[in-house]
């Protein structure tokens, strides 16, 4: 999973967004309508719903450089979005890593009058100030995950839900393990970087989430999100607890590393949980001939949502599914938990590692 700082889940406008279809609840500054008149549905409802052609917009679009498979799946969920629409330009800057350049790449998008931006940011303090600037210039800023701090910065957030992984996470494992009667579980937990929020919200999600069945994590550990130090903790972990009953890793990407320690130190008395849902996982998942049993999702589908949502918000639309005239303010993916019971279902969403 990601490994900038900036990038958190949370429900800000009570809006909901599952893997792939937008349901969502809406919050207004309106005054409540009187019981005896009936809303107005919104007129894209009438005429198609939320596909039906509208006013040709283009939107811009900027992210991090693709070194790391979710981020590289972004950046392919919105293009292939933008490509469903005839109404649509999509207008894709360069992708960096550094945060000068994508300030830079966003300036370029508003001098060339874009009619909505799509903004995933290396971080989302650091490019604030660009965003503002955007939504200043009246193009309406769809901030992608990473938050930004000013809420005047952007017209729409959508993105993850890091606690919802740890909790789906840990009641997947703490179920699991009441059910099979274990009594004072070793459970491991492999994180992400330790140090970020993002990782901090998994962690406490997980730790609610096992208390629940009167468990906790006996060591925890961080591995960077590379595959190098998910092998190198992995090993050490398996190496200092001779006996472990489950495993939690954040990251998909990082567990090839964990998958690849664990097949070399021979070990398969445990199961283990992934995190992000990339397709790897979900294969390895639907054999069933490893130890990895789940994955829960952080689904970079959101990009190609964030595209859905742009565009609506620059044609003045609404969703045809609320009776609001506008878009939510903000929306949360749930985060799935995917075993060999679903797995089929979301495979197709998942991204190669």
């Amino acid at each position: 999973m990601d490994k900038n700082p900036g990038r958190r889940g949370f429900l800000l406008g009570g809006a909901v967004l599952g893997a792939g279809a937008l349901i969502t609840a809406c919050t207004s500054n309106e005054p409540a309508a009187q019981a005896s008149a009936p809303a107005a549905a919104p007129a894209a409802a009438a005429t198609g719903g939320n596909d039906a052609p509208g006013d040709k917009v283009v939107i811009g679009f900027s992210a991090p450089a693709a070194d790391h498979g979710w981020i590289a799946a972004i950046a392919k969920n919105a293009a292939d979005a933008a490509t469903k629409y005839s109404d649509v330009e999509f207008k894709a800057v360069e992708p960096t890593n550094d945060i000068n350049q994508q300030i830079s790449a966003v300036e370029s998008l508003i001098q060339a009058k874009v009619n909505a931006l799509v903004i995933l940011p290396n971080d989302g303090e650091q490019l604030n100030q660009v965003a503002r600037q955007a939504m200043d210039a009246g193009i309406p800023v769809i901030n992608l995950d990473r938050v930004f701090p000013d809420k005047l910065s952007f017209r729409t957030w959508i993105g993850g839900d890091n606690y919802g992984m740890g909790v789906a996470a840990g009641h997947y494992i703490g179920k699991t393990l009441k059910d099979k009667g274990v009594a004072d579980p070793v459970i491991l937990e492999i994180q992400g970087i330790a140090t970020l929020p993002l990782t901090q919200d998994r962690s406490k999600g997980f730790a609610d989430a096992l208390k629940m069945y009167g468990f906790k994590v006996t060591a925890q550990q961080d591995a960077k999100f590379t595959v190098e130090s998910g092998t190198q903790v992995a090993s050490n972990l398996l190496q200092a607890h001779k006996k472990i009953d489950a495993i939690w890793n954040h990251d998909d990407d990082q567990g090839i590393g964990v998958m690849a320690a664990i097949k070399e130190a021979g070990r398969d008395e445990f199961f283990m949980v992934g995190g992000a849902g990339s397709a790897n996982a979900m294969r390895d998942i639907q054999a069933d001939n490893t130890v990895l049993k789940a994955t829960v999702t952080y689904p970079p589908t959101m990009a190609a949502s964030a595209v859905k949502l742009a565009r609506l918000i620059a044609q003045g639309r609404g969703m045809s599914d609320l009776l609001e005239q506008e878009v939510p303010q903000s929306i949360t993916l749930a985060s799935a938990t995917v075993t060999k019971d679903n797995v089929d279902k979301y495979l197709p969403l998942g991204f190669e590692s």
